[in-house]
């Protein structure tokens, strides 16, 4: 038996090694099954690894477009795919929109809690970066996720506020 934990982006994600775990053996007198769990090992990205740069602005780009058209699952897909291929501190750039990306997914699920977790998490991060940063209006952004979360502590449920929207910055720094 294979056990499958998480999506079956897991299982897409490349150079990964995987250890055999045996069941202990109180258990195994009930179970004789193995599970095998896939455990990406930590390694540094080399020139090899990298994506090409076609490739980072698509996923970037198709990030912006799905976030701004309101699909947010599909942002945050496409964005990790990049944060996988990239190093700090623009992982942790990519990480904060993910994270606001997901917490609107969330919102649309009406799950309150992971809403309010992620949008703090994500704005965290955020806040490391200039107003505009990897070609967005990133204090906008900031902002918009400040009022929800305003809104959310004093008890209203958002549902009035539309989620923001990402706007592009022509001036800001290069794109991760």
């Amino acid at each position: 038996m294979i056990a499958r934990v998480g999506t079956k982006r897991e299982i897409q994600m490349r150079n990964l090694h995987h250890r055999e775990l045996r069941i202990g053996t109180a258990a195994r007198q009930r179970c004789t099954t193995s599970v095998k769990i896939f455990v990406p090992t930590p390694r540094t990205l080399t020139t090899k690894d990298r994506m090409d740069s076609r490739e980072r602005d698509r996923l970037y780009q198709e990030g912006l477009e799905a976030f701004n058209s309101g699909r947010f699952f599909d942002a945050h897909e496409h964005w990790e795919d990049l944060w996988r291929e990239t190093l700090d501190p623009e992982k942790r750039f990519l990480q904060g929109l993910i994270q606001v990306a997901a917490a609107f997914h969330h919102y649309s699920r009406a799950h309150l809690p992971g809403t309010r977790k992620l949008l703090q998490a994500g704005l965290l991060k955020l806040d490391d970066f200039p107003e505009g940063h990897g070609g967005l209006e990133i204090g906008l952004l900031r902002r918009a996720v400040r009022e929800w979360l305003a809104a959310m502590a004093g008890g209203e449920l958002p549902e009035e506020m539309n989620p923001p929207r990402i706007k592009e910055s022509p001036g800001s720094r290069q794109k991760p």
